[in-house]
C-alpha cells in the first residue's frame, strides 16, 4: 500500500509516530463495536502539538482522521479508512486548582488516573463527577467525543455539563481566530425557534449535535464540542470541573421484572427531597447477575427478584431520603447495603454489564441498539414496547443501565448467519417506535456507524440541514471521522460479524464455542478491561508493563479474528499472530477477569499447534516445553546434572540449547526426589498426595512440609506413585497433541484415587489448574471433570477436614497467588484461611512475571522484569522496609524463582507455613 506508505513517511518526517503495519492496521481494524474498518495507518503522538501535524497531513493528502481514546465505542465512533489517532500517550493532567475545583487535561488521559490525581488534593478530596462503566481505562477525549454519563450522572451530569473550556483544532485548519465559533453562531442564529424546541429536550438526548449548546442565553463552544464525535476538530486539552468527594448510600429495590423496575424511576426520582441528592439509579438485570454466579464471582445479597435498582444518596439527609425513596417505589423487596466492599462489588457487577450481557443468552449477544434513552417518565412504556418488538423479530436482550436518566443499555443476539438484513429490519422498527416515545437514538454512546444513517428517523429535515452546516462551517474538506453523523454510512456496512470464520480444526474442544477458534476470538467484544493502565485483576500482565495494544487480550483477539476471516493472509501461520501473541504469558487471567470471557491461553495454545504441527519448532518447545520429560530422565543423576549446571559454560550452554535467556537462573534438580524423600508407606491413607512434576523433581519442600504438617494433625498421608503429569508446557507450547496423550494418562491414573473419596491433594497451582481447566478441553473422558474438581489445593483441604492451624497472630504475609490460582482455582479460600489463623495479608494483584516457560525464554527477560515491577516487586520491598520479619507468600514455582531471581527473596509455600516455616 504505497498510500499508506508516504502517510507513515510523512507523518514520521513531522515527528509522529506512525505505523501501516498488518499487525497494527489489524489492532485498530475495530472498536468495542460491530464495525471493521481497517485503517491505512495509525498515528500515536507522544505530544498534542502534534495533532496538528496529523491533521495537516492528511489534509495535503486528501486522508481521513479518525480519533481514538481506548477504543471503547460500542457505535462504532473509533475507525475509520484513514489515519486513525491513538491519543492514550497524551495522558498528563496539566493541572489542578483546588481553589476553582477544575482539572485541566490532555484528552488521553484515563478517567481513573484523573479520579486518583483528583483526590490526592491536600485541602479535601474531589472528584470528576460521570464516571462510565469503563472507567478504569476510557480516556477524557473520548468522554468528551461522546458525551459520556456513566451512572451518577443524576448526580453529576454529563461530561459537556463539566466542560468549562477546551483547546480544539477544528477541521478548518485555515480559519482566523474566533471564525469557527463565529460561523456556528451563524448557523443557530437563523434557526433560534426550532433549536430552542428541538434540542435539549431532556439530559440524555446525545443523538445529534447538541445545538442547544450555541444558543445565545446560553452560549458554549466548548460545551458544544461534546458529543461531536470527532467530526469537527481535534481535541488538545480540555478543562473539567471537579466536585468534592462525599459519603454516599446505596439502597437495592428487588421487582419481578426489569419493566416493573422501570414503572418505579418516576417515583423515586421524585421521591428525594431537600437535604440529600440521588446521585444514581441504575438498572440490574438477573440474567447478568446470574452469569456471574456461573462464573463463580461473588454477588452479594440481592432482594428478591428478578430487576434491581441501585439507588444511591448523597448529602446530610440521605437516610431520610432512602426511607422516602422505599416507601414510593413500591418494591418487592429492599436492601440498603451497609458494606462498603460490597457496594463496591455490586458497582462492579454493573460495570461489566455489557461484556456480561453479552454472554447471558444462549448465543452470542451483541451491541447495535445500545443505548437509547427515552424522558425517564417514557421509561416503562418504552421498554414494553421493546420487548414486544424483540419477540416479532425472535430475539432475545438483557435490558440494564441508567434508568433514572432513561437510558436503556442491552445487548441482543442478532442472528447474522443470513446476513445484515434482519439486523436493518430491527434497527429500523426500532427507531420508528423510539420516535413515538419522545427518544434518543444515543443516550451517551454516540451515533457513530451504528445510528447515524437512522437521524432521519428522529430528527426533521431543518434539524438534519443544521447539523450539515455545522460540519461544513467546521470541517468543511470533511477530513474527520467520515461516515458518522454528516453523510453516514449505512449502518449495515462494515459488520465484523457477517464475515465468513475460516473453518478451523481445533484440537481443545472449547466447548463453550461449539469447538471453534474462530467463534472463541469473537468472544471479545472490544469493552477493553484488559487495556485498564492499572487493572484490579491479573489481565492483562503484559500490557500493564508495555502500555502497546498488540499485548491486550483485546488486541490479541482481534489480530486472531482477522486470521481467522481473511483479513491477514497467513491465517494463524501469519506473523502478526505471532507478534501479537509472544507476549501473552498464558497466565488464564483474561478466563476469570475479562467479562465476555475469553481464554487467550488456550486460543495461543491453539494458534501453535495449528501453525507447527507436522513442522520445525522454536527449540524452546522442544526443552521447555517438555521439561515433565527431561526431568524425569535426569532424576537419576540429579546431582551431577545440579553441578554441572554450576559450572559457567556448560551452564550457558545449557541455556543457548533450551532457547533460555542467559541472563536467567536455571532451577536446581531435588534429590531425592518427593516420591523417593516419603517412600510408598502403607496401609489406607486419609490423604493422598499428587506429586506433580514440579514439586516432585524440583521443590519438594512444599510437598515435605504438607506431610509433615498433615501427619501432626493425626492424618495419615500417601504419595500416588504412578506418574500422571498435567502437561502444561505442552500447552502453553501448543504441543496439543501429545498434551492430549499426556493429559488422557494423568486422568486415568488419578481417577480412580479421587473416586475412592479419599481426598487429594496437590501444591503446585499451576499443575492442578491444568487438571481444573485444559484437561476437559482436551480429553472426552468424563472422567477428566471429576479429577479437575476432585484434586484440592492445601488450602482447601485445611477447610474440608478442619484442620488445627498454626497461631499467626502478628505476623505480617505479602502474598503473590500464582496468576492460574487466582483465574482458575480461585485464592479466597486461602485468604480466608490466613486470617482465621490470625495472619494479616496483603494480596499483590496481577502476575510476577516469570510464568512457567515463558519468562526464561529468549525474548521475554525485559518484559518480564517488567511485569514483576508493576506490582510484586514494589510490594515486597515497601514491605520488608515496614516489616523485615514479612514473610513473602508464592505457591507457585514460577513466583519463587522471579522473587529469588530478581530480588533475592525466598518466598515461602502455604504448605511450609502451616509446618512451622518462617
Amino acid at each position: 500500500m504505497s498510500e499508506a506508505r508516504d502517510l507513515v513517511a510523512a507523518l514520521a518526517a513531522r515527528g509522529v509516530d506512525a505505523d501501516d503495519s498488518a499487525l497494527t492496521r489489524a489492532l485498530y481494524s475495530s472498536d468495542a463495536s460491530l464495525y471493521r474498518v481497517v485503517p491505512a495507518a495509525v498515528a500515536r503522538p507522544r505530544h498534542r502539538d502534534e495533532l496538528e501535524a496529523v491533521l495537516e497531513v492528511a489534509a495535503v493528502a486528501g486522508s481521513t482522521v479518525t480519533m481514538r481514546g481506548a477504543g471503547t465505542s460500542i457505535a462504532g465512533n473509533a475507525v475509520g479508512p484513514g489515519i486513525v489517532v491513538d491519543t492514550r500517550r497524551l495522558d498528563r493532567v496539566l493541572a489542578i486548582d483546588p481553589d476553582a475545583r477544575t482539572a485541566r487535561v490532555e484528552p488521553g488521559i484515563v478517567h481513573a488516573q484523573l479520579q486518583r490525581a483528583a483526590a490526592a488534593i491536600p485541602s479535601g478530596a474531589l472528584r470528576y463527577g460521570p464516571d462510565p462503566s469503563t472507567h478504569t481505562r476510557c480516556t477524557i477525549g473520548g468522554m468528551v467525543g461522546n458525551n459520556a454519563c456513566g451512572s451518577r450522572a443524576l448526580g453529576y451530569g454529563r461530561t459537556a455539563d463539566t466542560i468549562v473550556d477546551a483547546d480544539v483544532i477544528w477541521g478548518d485548519r485555515t480559519a482566523a481566530p474566533g471564525e469557527i465559533e463565529a460561523r456556528l453562531a451563524a448557523v443557530v442564529a437563523a434557526e433560534l425557534a426550532h433549536v430552542r424546541t428541538s434540542f435539549g429536550r431532556f439530559t440524555r438526548q446525545v443523538s445529534g449535535y447538541s445545538l442547544e449548546h450555541l444558543l445565545p442565553e446560553q452560549l458554549s463552544v466548548p460545551r458544544f464540542f461534546a458529543g461531536s464525535e470527532g467530526t469537527l476538530g481535534l481535541l488538545r486539552e480540555v478543562t473539567m470541573s471537579l466536585v468534592a468527594e462525599e459519603e454516599r448510600d446505596l439502597l437495592v429495590l428487588g421487582y419481578p421484572s426489569m419493566v416493573e423496575a422501570a414503572d418505579a424511576v418516576p417515583a423515586v426520582l421524585g421521591a428525594v427531597g431537600a437535604g440529600a441528592r440521588l446521585i444514581a439509579c441504575e438498572g440490574l438485570d438477573a440474567r447478568i447477575v446470574d452469569l456471574v454466579r456461573a462464573r463463580g464471582g461473588a454477588v452479594p445479597d440481592l432482594p428478591r427478584g428478578s430487576g434491581w435498582l441501585f439507588v444511591e444518596v448523597a448529602g446530610p439527609e440521605r437516610a431520610a431520603a432512602l426511607t422516602s425513596v422505599l416507601a414510593a417505589a413500591g418494591a418487592l423487596d429492599s436492601r440498603v447495603v451497609g458494606s462498603p466492599a460490597e457496594a463496591v462489588s455490586l458497582w462492579r457487577i454493573r460495570e461489566d454489564g455489557a461484556g456480561l450481557a453479552a454472554r447471558s443468552l444462549s448465543r452470542p449477544a451483541y451491541s447495535g441498539w445500545e443505548d437509547a434513552a427515552v424522558p425517564p417518565e417514557h421509561l416503562g412504556a418504552w421498554l414494553r414496547d421493546f420487548d414486544a418488538l424483540l419477540r416479532e423479530h425472535r430475539l432475545d436482550g438483557v435490558p440494564y443501565g441508567h434508568f433514572g436518566d432513561g437510558c436503556v443499555h442491552v445487548r441482543i443476539d442478532f442472528d447474522f448467519s443470513g446476513g445484515p438484513s434482519a439486523f436493518r429490519e430491527f434497527l429500523v422498527a426500532c427507531a420508528e417506535r423510539l420516535r413515538e416515545h419522545g427518544g434518543s437514538l444515543s443516550g451517551e454512546h454516540g451515533d457513530g456507524r451504528a445510528r447515524s444513517e437512522l437521524l432521519p428517523i428522529m430528527y426533521d429535515d431543518t434539524s438534519l440541514a443544521l447539523f450539515a452546516a455545522v460540519k461544513h462551517a467546521c470541517d468543511p474538506a470533511g477530513l474527520l471521522n467520515p461516515g458518522v453523523l454528516v453523510d453516514p454510512a449505512p449502518f449495515d456496512a462494515d459488520l465484523r460479524p457477517v464475515r465468513p470464520v475460516t473453518s478451523v480444526a481445533s484440537v481443545l474442544t472449547l466447548a463453550h464455542d461449539g469447538g471453534s477458534l474462530g467463534a472463541a476470538a469473537h468472544r471479545c467484544t472490544g469493552v477493553g478491561k484488559c487495556v485498564a493502565p492499572t487493572p484490579v485483576g491479573v489481565m492483562c500482565p503484559s500490557f500493564v508493563a508495555t502500555g502497546d495494544e498488540k499485548d491486550s487480550t483485546r488486541g490479541r483477539a482481534r489480530v486472531l479474528q482477522e486470521a481467522l476471516t481473511g483479513g491477514l493472509p497467513g491465517g494463524l501461520a501469519d506473523p502478526a499472530v505471532h507478534e501479537a501473541l509472544d507476549l501473552c504469558l498464558s497466565c488464564k487471567g483474561c478466563s476469570s477477569d475479562c467479562p465476555t470471557g475469553v481464554d487467550m491461553a488456550s486460543y495461543k495454545s491453539e494458534a501453535l499447534q495449528q501453525t507447527y504441527a507436522g513442522k520445525r519448532r522454536p527449540r524452546s518447545h522442544y526443552f521447555l516445553g517438555r521439561l515433565p520429560r527431561w526431568a524425569r530422565l535426569g532424576a537419576p543423576v540429579a546431582r551431577l546434572n545440579n553441578a554441572g549446571l554450576r559450572v559457567g559454560p556448560l551452564a550457558s550452554m545449557a541455556k543457548a540449547m533450551a532457547g533460555v535467556d542467559k541472563r536467567r537462573s536455571l532451577p536446581t534438580f531435588a534429590s531425592p526426589t518427593l516420591k523417593k524423600a516419603v517412600g510408598r508407606g502403607s496401609g489406607d491413607p486419609d490423604v493422598w498426595v499428587w506429586a506433580d512434576t514440579f514439586t516432585d523433581y524440583f521443590r519438594t519442600g512444599p510437598g515435605l512440609a504438607a506431610i509433615g504438617y498433615l501427619e501432626s494433625a493425626g492424618l495419615t498421608v500417601r504419595v500416588i506413585e504412578e506418574q500422571a503429569c498435567c502437561a502444561l508446557p505442552w500447552i502453553t507450547t501448543g504441543q496439543l497433541d501429545a498434551a492430549r496423550k499426556i493429559v488422557g494418562k494423568a486422568v486415568g491414573a488419578l481417577a480412580p484415587y479421587v473416586d475412592s473419596g479419599v481426598p487429594v491433594v496437590a501444591f503446585e497451582p499451576s499443575c492442578l489448574a491444568a487438571l481444573r481447566s485444559d484437561a476437559a478441553e482436551l480429553v472426552s473422558d468424563p472422567a477428566a471433570g471429576r479429577v479437575g474438581a476432585g484434586v484440592l489445593t492445601l488450602a482447601e483441604l485445611v477447610t474440608r477436614l478442619d484442620l488445627p492451624l498454626p497461631d499467626l497472630s502478628g505476623v505480617s504475609i505479602v502474598a503473590q497467588p500464582h496468576c492460574h490460582h487466582s483465574s482458575v482455582l480461585g485464592w479466597a479460600t486461602d485468604r480466608t484461611l490466613l486470617e482465621r489463623a490470625g495472619a494479616t495479608v496483603t494480596v499483590v494483584p496481577g502476575c510476577c512475571g516469570l510464568a512457567g516457560n515463558w519468562g526464561v525464554e529468549k525474548g521475554h527477560y525485559e518484559t518480564s522484569v517488567a511485569i514483576a515491577e508493576s506490582h510484586l516487586l514494589p510490594a515486597v520491598r515497601a514491605a520488608r522496609a515496614a516489616d523485615p520479619e514479612t514473610v513473602v507468600l508464592a505457591d507457585g514455582l514460577s513466583c519463587a524463582l522471579q522473587l529469588e531471581d530478581l530480588e533475592g527473596v525466598t518466598a515461602l509455600h502455604l504448605a511450609e507455613l502451616l509446618g512451622g516455616s518462617r
